[in-house]
């Protein structure tokens, strides 16, 4: 390598142009070069070395250059004639010199747009620097450029170039650049000083969007730094005087007039605003056809119309209803931001004939419609409102300012004069508001706040906005940071924030961005990101939108609206690796794609692909799942969560009520909860881009936003804590509504005290430490005592308790675990010290004697029932329970429950006196007198109480009580025995006061559990025999079930020829069975005795026929049968059970002493059967045939006294001495048949008697046969009320007994 001479070296050291020479040529140096030079300056404290001005001299040099090059390539521009702007040229200029800015101000179509550009172009402007141009739309961005170098003409026009959203056509020749002021925004970031200019023409500023009122204040703050820096405030209309203000009494030349005049015409329409909203089809037909005849009169070809409508579907409506008219020639084409750019540049291109554009107010500013002669303004637009309230972005239809309403008439001034069809009346004009209002005052101010932080630019209420926002929208701003975690509870910018700050997105997307690098899935929320920072690129033309729902299907995701991005992210990735360029484009426009969007989508990827390189976040390499995927995406829209309510009705955070927009395929599934990136308002609030979360999603995502509510701290023994339920709400929205916490964590003085109530005092917690169980069990015997005596002064409260347990546990003792550490590092003596004794817990002394009155057990017949005690009034269980297993529960005797305990007996007698009529009770006064001595010569049997107290207190007064006037259900509840019935395992099956309807309910359980206890001793059904071999059968046996004696009775039962043995529940089943088997076997033992002994017997046969109507022979000959033998051998049904055989020696004995006269004995009873069937024969044929109505409930008795006298079975059932009067009850119906045409008055009479006697029969001996009770008092009662029936209607017959009603009644007094 060779080495540069001494001597050379010197000579380039003194070629170096000093810092003060260079300093005196900066005018003339490029801004960008001039900055570089002076930063270079300050840092080297204005004292460069060598290599600093080896640098600052290359800049120089450079920047001499460019600023040369760019002087020789310019040639003056010229101005069209006839343009307003173009007669103030001079004036602009020369305030252009003189001032750092200058505000331009007039009416639309002045030619300000593109020909001041060419004014800073002519006065030097650019060479320094470009000339920045902004305007507040893409599409406008790219068409002023188009003309402003289109005027230039093509020698210089390759100076002009624009740069929109990831399009940029400037180069090193560019001198003038247009671009959207977001662009210009975007290029603060990195170039602080906007060296790159050295003008900048803010174009539109009467739209005050966000970013035009952030540049404006940037600028001012920017231009004191930036002397040479000269900026242009320019607009068709705009507040002239704020705007000089601000900019420190900037000079204003006014440019006034059009190329054209515009006359404007009110055409308001007819009725309420809803009628002229669906009325607009008609006034624009009418508008048209009063344009042909404007055209018509002047001699003057079509004009193009523009429409101005509030949004696409009114576009669609209004543009489908014009189709439809009768204009010939005429074209209709929408216009809006949304439409792919074929169909936007379809409104550019040349045509015949006459052509209407329908468009939003993207068609108000800088964009120029060519050939529009004619205007119509609906005079409303959809105007992006953020309500700080609802937190909603609304889009709702308004009315226009004034300034927008002229800048819309503006557009017909172009090429020749020009109507403007208002569809309002002048003072509706007048009323409105000057000016739209700033973006800034209507919108959320999150993005703000985070990009002034990436900025430096301090807080936003410093910053030097023309109009500063409402303390309101600030403060809603910093919430939804808060939400996303960018700043803290103290405004702070936390570690989040400052990440998602170097991010140049919403800030809620950026948010997803991080979250993604956390959660694994970078790669498909690059995809969604980019997709939702891009328009549609599913396109719906209005000829084809069903073909295009059909093309667009094959992505949907009927759970996700962003899994369905992903899908056609992918599908078209797959087509883009296998297509060429022009083939991708044909496949998309056959997809009904946006081929241009599509790209745009791509881009906007790929630059989020690099910013996250730069940011060192992880794209995952594998398919992130769905709960990933959308975990990311909820992390930016915690504020946008809902729940579903009811049918298509969603509840969404601060109490939003909204519906699933129409489009979303997730509409269709309506899943339980969803999110929602955008909430917006406009014919009803509709939640956008929508998909299914879970719940449990949202609070650790919202931990920092999510508020939580405790309640009902309780007490739970099986996790020995005291717990509480949780509801975690996210700004009003419930995400989990009852979850069980551990309380002590929250408020652990209340959870100790709660521990102590709950777990300590009311024995809610299971330990082993001693002294709690003796403490327990003292407690246990002072409150049973106090149940049993029905009085709460023996006990202190619970506070006492409570303080007792407080003042010797330590304050940390708050649940289970920690109490069971604590006692047993205790030693001895501190153990005994938390022991209670019976001074702290007695308020008096106990009275043992009246302890004796209330027993633990009720004692019968052997067996002890267990007895509770419970006093509480309103309670289930007040009073008296007493525990019944399921299979004594026949065996339980049912009146001596009446008598209660021996401390509550005398209570419920003096009840049951004072409950008595008045002209009763009155014998018995003073009550409790009366009772006592009463009582002392009672004792507690199975006697129905009331009897034994009627009988004593007619003994003492000679006054009887009649059964009817005791009160039975008025007694208290406590004063009535509760029973529980017990199944295996003490399972309480039934609880009641009434022992009758409990046995009745439970009579076939308590036969299946005998069953199963036979089947457990192994005594399960027994082998079946037809003579005995069961060895000797006991009359009782005592079995143990649910802790007591249960006893069971042991029979035969009797199968039809053979027998078995079983067991029964009660003695009478029992007996009644074993009677019917033993006189089974005597039957088999007979044997040939007693073959065809229905044709050996005289009269059985003609029986036979008379009872086929009521039942078989065979069933009539083994009845007859069995009743013979029973009679014969072992004595009528009322014999005592205990005569009956119970083993083969006793039955061979009852066998041997009666089988000799046994046949005589049949022969006998045959005889009777005959006799009694022919009466009951003759009785039966008399009920047959034609009844008269009259006799009909006479007749119907007399039936119902048939069935119950001969039945099958009849023979067995019936004791043999009413059996045998059985033919004068048929022959006292024959009388009564004979009399009761002519005596129906009787008729009636009987029957109003009869009824009440037979049902309270029939009532009991249900009763009895449930309890297992055999009655002779019921029997004998039941046959006096068949010699009442002789009595009543042939007395001459005679009766067994002397009886009447009342003679009825005493014997009924006599019934158990």
């Amino acid at each position: 390598m060779s080495q540069t001479p001494p001597g050379n070296h010197a000579s380039d050291i003194q070629s170096l142009q000093g810092a003060d020479q260079i300093r005196r040529q900066l005018g003339d140096c490029n801004q960008r070069e001039t900055a570089r030079i002076l930063r270079l300056l300050a840092r080297t404290r204005h004292q460069p070395g060598e290599q600093e001005l080896r640098r600052m001299n290359r800049w120089l040099e450079e920047g001499l250059a460019k600023v040369a090059a760019r002087r020789q390539s310019h040639r003056p521009a010229s101005y069209p004639e006839g343009l307003p702007v173009s007669d103030r040229v001079e004036d602009i200029t020369r305030a252009l010199e003189q001032h750092q800015v200058v505000i331009v101000a007039g009416e639309t179509g002045s030619g300000k747009t593109t020909q001041l550009p060419k004014i800073c172009l002519n006065a030097g402007r650019g060479t320094r620097g470009l000339v920045g141009h902004t305007q507040p739309r893409r599409i406008a961005a790219r068409t002023v450029a188009g003309r402003i170098a289109e005027e230039l003409g093509p020698e210089q026009g390759d100076q002009v170039g624009y740069q929109v959203r990831f399009t940029d056509t400037t180069s090193d020749r560019t001198r003038l650049k247009v671009m959207t002021d977001g662009i210009l925004l975007a290029e603060v970031q990195h170039d602080r000083f906007l060296d790159a200019y050295d003008t900048i023409i803010i174009d539109e500023a009467h739209e005050r969007s966000l970013n035009i009122d952030f540049l404006l204040g940037y600028l001012k703050q920017l231009l004191p730094k930036r002397p040479d820096l000269k900026v242009i405030i320019t607009s068709a209309t705009i507040e002239v005087e704020r705007f000089s203000e601000y900019f420190h009494q900037a000079p204003v030349i006014e440019v006034s007039g059009r190329t054209y005049p515009v006359e404007v015409r009110y055409r308001p329409l007819a009725g309420d605003a809803d009628e002229r909203d669906q009325g607009w089809g008609e006034a624009v037909v009418s508008a048209v056809e009063e344009i042909e005849a404007h055209e018509r009169s002047e001699s003057k070809p079509p004009g193009d119309i523009l429409v101005f409508l509030p949004g696409e579907g009114e576009i669609r409506a209004l543009s489908k209803q014009l189709r439809h008219a009768d204009l010939r020639h005429t074209e209709v084409l929408p216009l809006y931001s949304r439409l792919s750019a074929r169909e936007q540049n379809r409104v550019f291109q040349s045509h015949r004939g006459r052509r209407i554009v329908l468009a939003t107010n993207v068609a108000e500013t800088s964009l120029t419609v060519p050939g529009i002669r004619y205007v119509i303004d609906t005079g409303v637009a959809r105007i992006s409102r953020y309500s700080v309230r609802s937190k909603i972005q609304r889009l709702p239809v308004e009315a226009i300012s004034q300034a927008s309403a002229n800048q819309r008439a503006g557009r017909c001034g172009r090429v020749a004069p020009g109507i403007c069809f208002r569809l309002f009346d002048e003072q509706d004009f007048v009323s409105r508001d000057e000016f739209t209002d700033p973006e800034i005052l209507r919108t959320n101010l999150a993005s703000v706040i985070l990009q002034m932080v990436t900025l430096g630019l301090g807080d936003i209420k410093h910053f030097p906005f023309l109009e500063p926002p409402d303390n309101r929208q600030v403060n809603d701003g910093y919430k939804l940071l808060e939400e996303l975690g960018a700043v803290s509870g103290k405004r702070r910018i936390t570690r989040l924030g400052r990440t998602m700050a170097r991010l140049p997105l919403d800030p809620r997307l950026a948010r997803m961005l991080v979250a993604a690098d956390e959660l694994g899935c970078l790669a498909e929320l690059l995809v969604v990101i980019a997709g939702l920072s891009v328009q549609d690129p599913r396109e719906r033309p209005q000829d084809k939108q069903q073909a295009a729902d059909q093309a667009h299907s094959q992505w949907n995701d009927k759970e996700s609206d962003f899994v369905t991005l992903l899908n056609l992210w992918n599908h078209f990735e797959e087509q883009r690796q296998e297509l060429s360029g022009n083939q991708l484009s044909r496949y998309c426009k056959k997809q009904f794609l946006s081929w241009m969007r599509m790209r745009e989508w791509r881009d906007i990827h790929r630059q989020l692909t690099l910013l996250c390189r730069e940011q060192k976040f992880t794209v995952n390499r594998n398919t992130a799942s769905y709960e990933a995927v959308h975990k990311a995406i909820l992390s930016g829209l915690l504020g946008q969560v809902a729940t579903k309510l009811e049918k298509k009705e969603y509840l969404a955070t601060r109490n939003r009520k909204v519906f699933i927009f129409p489009g979303s395929k997730v509409a269709k599934s309506s899943p339980k909860w969803i999110m929602a990136a955008e909430i917006v308002e406009t014919s009803r609030v509709f939640a956008r881009m929508v998909a299914k979360i879970e719940p449990e999603w949202v609070e650790p995502l919202g931990e920092h936003v999510v508020k939580r509510h405790y309640s009902e701290p309780h007490w739970e023994q099986k996790r020995a804590q005291v717990m509480a339920f949780e509801r975690v709400s996210l700004y009003g929205l419930d995400v989990v509504s009852r979850r069980r916490v551990p309380y002590a964590g929250i408020d652990p003085v209340e959870a100790r005290e709660l521990f102590i109530r709950r777990a300590l005092v009311e024995g809610g917690y299971r330990t082993k430490a001693p002294f709690i169980a003796r403490n327990r069990d003292l407690l246990d015997t002072v409150e049973n005592l106090e149940n049993k005596t029905r009085r709460r002064d023996l006990l202190v409260d619970d506070e006492q308790l409570v303080a007792f347990y407080d003042q010797r546990l330590p304050a940390d003792i708050v649940s289970g675990r920690h109490f069971e550490s604590w006692w047993k590092s205790l030693s001895a003596e501190d153990l005994k010290g938390m022991e209670l004794t019976e001074k702290d817990i007695l308020q008096r002394d106990l009275d043992y004697d009246e302890l004796e009155q209330y027993p633990d057990e009720l004692e019968w017949e052997g067996a002890r029932y267990p007895l509770s005690y419970n006093f509480e009034p309103t309670g289930e269980d007040d009073g008296v329970t007493i525990q019944v297993p399921l299979m004594a529960l026949k065996q339980l005797p049912g009146h001596r429950l009446e008598w209660l305990v021996p401390g509550l007996v005398r209570e419920k007698c003096v009840a049951l006196v004072k409950g008595l009529p008045k002209s009763v009770r009155r014998n018995f006064v003073p009550v409790p007198d009366f009772v006592d001595a009463a009582l002392e010569k009672m004792t507690p049997s199975n006697e129905p109480l009331t009897d034994a107290l009627a009988d004593q207190l007619r003994r003492m007064t000679g006054v009887r009580i009649a059964p009817e006037d005791w009160p039975r259900e008025a007694l208290p509840r406590h004063l009535r025995m509760n029973l529980k019935v017990l199944g295996e395992g003490g399972q309480v099956l039934a609880h009641g006061r009434d022992p009758d309807e409990l046995q009745q309910k439970l009579e076939k359980q308590a036969e299946q559990a005998l069953s199963q206890v036979e089947e457990e001793e192994g005594k399960g059904p027994g082998r079946q025999a037809p003579d005995w071999q069961f060895g000797t059968l006991p009359a009782s046996v005592h079995t143990d079930r649910g802790g007591m004696q249960v006893t069971v009775y042991p029979a035969l039962e009797d199968l039809g020829g053979e027998v078995r043995e079983t067991r029964f529940l009660d003695p009478l089943t029992a007996a009644d069975a074993h009677r019917r088997a033993v006189a089974r076997l005597i039957l088999n033992r007979l044997g040939n005795t007693l073959e065809k002994i229905d044709s050996r017997l005289r009269h059985f046969r003609d029986s036979a026929l008379m009872f086929a109507p009521v039942g078989q022979v065979r069933v009539l000959l083994d009845d007859f049968l069995l009743a013979a033998a029973a009679n014969h051998f072992l004595g009528g049904p009322d014999r005592p059970a205990e005569s009956l055989p119970r083993s083969a020696g006793d039955l061979e004995a009852v066998y041997e002493s009666g089988r000799g006269d046994f046949l005589p004995a049949l022969e006998e009873a045959d005889a009777q059967l005959r006799q009694v069937m022919r009466g009951h024969h003759r009785v039966m044929k008399q009920l047959k045939g034609k009844i008269s109505l009259a006799m009909a409930n006479s007749m119907a008795d007399l039936k119902f006294q048939m069935e119950n006298l001969v039945y099958p079975g009849f023979l067995t059932a019936t004791p043999p001495d009413w059996l045998a009067c059985f033919p004068r009850y048929f022959e006292a119906a024959d009388i009564r048949l004979e009399k009761m045409p002519r005596e129906m008055g009787r008729e009636r009479e009987f029957l109003h008697a009869i009824e009440p006697l037979w049902s309270r029969y029939r009532n009991k001996a249900e009763q009895h046969r449930r309890q297992g009770i055999l009655d002779p008092e019921l029997t004998l009662y039941r046959w006096m009320l068949e010699e009442f029936r002789v009595s009543f209607f042939a007395q001459q017959l005679g009766t067994a007994m002397p009886v009447s009603v009342k003679r009825l009644d005493r014997q009924w007094a006599q019934v158990h």
